[in-house]
């Protein structure tokens, strides 16, 4: 297999933790999404992925675009150790913890949006950095708040077994981290994330251990 990543995409990211959580091999294509203009709106790669985005995945003739779209490829093709549990109740919470970071809170702070906020509105990184922490509390406090109250929260996101909605927890923390969020009023995701990071897989898997990192 073949990912095509950005090291500090925390979409790539996902995928990077969940290739590694399933003991799957991959070759690593760096596409830069800054230099000149950024290298996923060129024409190879937009014939590859016509949404000119990081991740995609090549599976032998299979293309797949979407981080959580190729996670649920890698769940259903090698199921073992198991990303979601069993139960269609316990799937569809573990899935809502995804989504919400997924589509909650990561598409309002994705680099295409932070370079429109500058282009069209002027915003300096100040404001791009405000902007992008008032997303992230709006986001993070329910979220926290959810894993708190929940017995099924275990030493991961769901029970003891690190799964889908760790995935994306780990890389949108790291972002925060990188725009300077205060992070303590989330103790939960604190405690989950300390639990991830003592993983290999997580670990592997961290920007700055990336083929592409600077």
């Amino acid at each position: 297999m073949k990912l095509h990543s950005y090291w500090r995409s925390s979409a790539a990211f996902r995928v990077r933790i969940a290739l590694g959580l399933k003991g799957l091999p991959f070759d690593t294509q760096p596409v830069h999404l800054t230099l000149g203009g950024g290298e996923q709106h060129g024409a190879d790669y937009r014939a590859l992925n016509p949404q000119e985005l990081v991740p995609t995945l090549v599976a032998g003739e299979a293309v797949l675009t979407q981080s959580l779209a190729i996670i649920e490829y890698l769940e259903e093709s090698y199921p073992e150790p198991a990303l979601l549990p069993r139960s269609p109740v316990a799937r569809a919470r573990v899935r809502a913890l995804a989504l919400a970071i997924a589509c909650e809170i990561h598409p309002l702070n994705n680099l295409r949006v932070l370079q429109y906020l500058g282009q069209s509105f002027g915003a300096d990184e100040a404001a791009k950095a405000t902007w992008y922490r008032h997303w992230l509390e709006t986001g993070l406090a329910p979220l926290e708040r959810q894993l708190a109250a929940s017995a099924q929260t275990g030493r991961y996101c769901h029970g003891d077994q690190p799964g889908l909605a760790d995935t994306c927890l780990v890389p949108q923390l790291y972002n925060a981290r990188r725009y300077a969020l205060d992070l303590a009023p989330y103790p939960t995701l604190l405690r989950i994330e300390a639990a991830c990071l003592e993983l290999p897989a997580f670990l592997a898997a961290l920007p700055e251990r990336q083929p592409d990192a600077p």
